[in-house]
């Protein structure tokens, strides 16, 4: 269990890393290619096309290959798009390796992520300690970045993530994991005294969910999605934000995306531990009232000082919303962890496709006092859901579930 922790921890550090390297590199990436910000916007949202489709093919590829070659296949192809994106090609084949990356990385965090979930005891704690290494990823990559541009030679970025991408795939390749070896390398077959789905009243309808559950489904991918796309938006476009409104270099704005990362990694460090004791549910409301006040701050004021402390304070909020909503979210629908975490990780993918496009069509076409009251909307909009979302999981509970919140 031990072994398998450590090895999914790692792959989150890749997973973080391959997250953040487009914001950490964007502005470089758009002069050197004399591209626009929308432009920009696609690459990402490219990525996260091929992060969506990764995350809905994983529970299809685990059942007929098995976890351990999915995830290899997954490590495989992010390896071998980072290691395209080292040669700087055409703009066209950068955007054609960005759904390939984006493939790799969402198909790695959903086979992991469900592993951990449906195998560790201490479930949030467990996730808690993978988020906060996909934390450290996004943290340090950053910085490494910053340190890359200050030289002048801030593409080789991209071979540090394609050489971190294929160690994790040499140890997932080689490492025994002793009981649970059979497990991870077969297929998942059906187990003695599972519903099968036989369309039944009270049986799994579409997505193999009882019609119970969908409502709660349904409201709780809406705020994976709304959190993934706040997360992937802010964090990408942070460093040319801070540059245009407090003036920043674009060494120290780049590095002020550290410091986002590093309180993320902070709050991560004791999310599973605080969630555990308070409830997951309460958890999860205070952190989004703190994140919508903190953007409401920042709207209103765009001091330098002032700034960066609400950069602080949002990462300190939003570090374990993803990490706690998706274990609140399996521990009311038992039976199914592999297909809930895909699911919602893949709303989450949707997320992260559609708002950095928008937030870069937005700064292209307005400015960025705009997109942070965007953002800002965004938040409030994401409580909103949130409250449906505990509202149902008060209202419903279904056979098996444990009532977190």
């Amino acid at each position: 269990m031990k072994k398998l922790l450590w090895i999914g921890s790692l792959s989150y550090l890749v997973i973080g890393i391959a997250h953040v390297i487009g914001g950490s590199v964007l502005e470089e990436l758009i002069a050197y290619y004399g591209v626009s910000y929308k432009d920009g916007g696609q690459w990402i949202m490219n990525q996260f096309s091929g992060f969506l489709i990764g995350v809905l093919l994983t529970p299809v590829l685990t059942s007929r290959l098995g976890k351990r070659t999915t995830v290899l296949i997954a490590l495989g192809l992010l390896t071998v798009s980072e290691a395209g994106y080292s040669l700087l090609p055409d703009w066209g084949w950068m955007l054609a390796f960005a759904p390939v990356a984006g493939f790799g990385f969402g198909m790695t965090e959903a086979v992991v992520g469900a592993m951990i979930i449906d195998l560790i005891k201490g479930k949030a704690a467990a996730m808690s300690r993978l988020e906060t290494f996909f934390g450290v990823g996004a943290l340090l990559i950053p910085i490494t970045a910053a340190y890359l541009i200050q030289e002048e030679i801030w593409q080789f970025s991209f071979p540090i993530v394609a050489a971190m991408a294929g160690i994790s795939f040499v140890f997932w390749l080689t490492l025994s994991f002793g009981k649970l070896d059979g497990e991870l390398g077969m297929p998942v077959r059906e187990k003695k005294g599972e519903e099968k789905n036989d369309g039944k009243p009270g049986t799994p309808l579409s997505l193999g969910y009882d019609s119970r559950a969908l409502s709660f489904l349904m409201t709780a991918a809406m705020f994976f999605m709304i959190y993934v796309g706040l997360e992937m938006s802010f964090s990408n476009y942070l460093p040319s934000i801070l540059l245009i409104r407090t003036g920043m270099s674009d060494v120290s704005s780049t590095a002020a995306l550290s410091l986002f990362w590093l309180m993320v990694v902070a709050g991560r460090l004791f999310a599973g531990i605080i969630a555990e004791r308070i409830r997951y549910g309460r958890y999860l409301l205070l952190t989004t009232l703190g994140s919508v006040a903190t953007f409401m701050l920042m709207a209103f004021f765009d001091n330098g000082a002032l700034t960066l402390l609400f950069v602080a304070l949002s990462g300190l909020f939003f570090s374990g919303i993803f990490g706690i909503a998706l274990v609140y979210a399996n521990s009311l629908l038992p039976g199914q962890t592999e297909r809930t975490t895909s699911l919602l990780v893949a709303s989450g993918g949707i997320g992260g496709a559609i708002f950095p496009r928008l937030t870069g069509w937005m700064m292209d076409r307005y400015d960025v006092q705009a997109t942070i009251e965007f953002i800002t909307v965004l938040v409030a909009f994401m409580l909103c859901v949130l409250l449906m979302m505990l509202w149902l999981g008060k209202r419903h509970a279904w056979p098996g579930s444990r009532r977190p919140n």
